[in-house]
């Protein structure tokens, strides 16, 4: 059930309405992001005669929670179901809404109302952005770090090794993890662990790589996404020991062994630019090698 996240004080202010609104309304979504949530956003563009939202008016929706209000009533609801649907498609929309008793919609979206204005609202889906948690602090997981840094990703960083998940060594870092996979995963549930979009394994040791694939798998859902660099004799090792711990081939297609596109990297930084690569395309929906407009008939 749909939950309005304790935002019913909104109802209360007075027109126009202030700063202050707008404030929480953008603090609620960066929050929702943080937590690794697409937000759905409404927002007030124009408005004329009697409406009930005035330009600035926000609100804001994800899978299980709304926030604020751009007025109420019926037109309230209609926006949230528009906002649903962009949630699922991905696509903003902005739309009109004439809230007239027996209105024809020839100015926008009929609404039978008494109000007597028309509204235009537009509505864009906000996508978290990339956080990576790098498992294992080394020099892979360095150049990943510095790399994301241009695109302002976030990076959190684990390691078994204290000096190297240090905030010294990781001043950026959201999160400097030291801990035993046994450690880390006891303490992270499905939820806690979807703050993260990208989790990357990249110990020293591949026991340690391997405790944290299974545990993840036990634990993940859709995100985050789960990278293991390494040969292919490695992942069959891995395979074998998941599929015996009770993981299913299905969860294992979906981890991405080898991480990266295929661009023969071999340096760290070359790996680095191939991750980051294959999470950008993954992000866009586009296929890594796909043809462009001068190769596609």
């Amino acid at each position: 059930m749909l939950g309005r996240a304790n935002s019913y004080d909104f109802l209360k202010a007075s027109t126009p309405l202030d700063r202050a609104m707008t404030q929480r309304v953008l603090e609620w979504v960066t929050t929702r992001l943080r937590e690794g949530e697409p937000v759905a956003l409404a927002s007030v563009i124009s408005a004329q005669g009697s409406v009930p939202g005035k330009p600035g008016a926000h609100m804001a929706l994800t899978g299980a929670e709304m926030f604020g209000t751009i007025g109420g009533a019926g037109l309230e609801m209609k926006v949230l179901n528009h906002l649903r649907e962009i949630l699922e498609s991905g696509e903003g929309r902005v739309e009109t809404y004439q809230l007239q008793k027996e209105a024809k919609g020839d100015a926008g979206t009929p609404l039978n109302s008494l109000c007597g204005g028309i509204l235009t609202v537009a509505m864009e889906v906000i996508q978290p952005m990339p956080h990576i948690l790098l498992a294992g602090g080394g020099h892979c997981a360095q150049a990943i770090a510095d790399a994301s840094a241009t695109l302002s990703w976030d990076i959190s960083v684990l390691d078994v090794r204290p000096e190297y998940a240090s905030q010294e060594l990781w001043p950026d870092a959201s999160e400097c993890i030291a801990s035993t996979p046994a450690a880390f995963l006891s303490s992270e549930t499905a939820e806690s662990l979807a703050r993260f979009s990208h989790i990357l394994l990249l110990g020293h040791d591949w026991a340690i790589d391997e405790a944290l694939l299974i545990g993840l798998l036990q634990r993940a859902e859709e995100r985050p996404r789960i990278g293991c660099i390494g040969s292919r004799s490695k992942w069959q090792a891995f395979e074998k020991s998941a599929r015996e711990s009770g993981i299913t081939q299905a969860q294992l297609d979906a981890v991405i062994c080898p991480i990266g596109v295929n661009i023969g990297a071999e340096s760290p930084q070359e790996i680095a630019v191939a991750v980051l690569a294959q999470i950008i395309a993954e992000s866009k929906g586009v296929e890594p090698g796909a043809s462009s407009w001068r190769t596609s008939s």
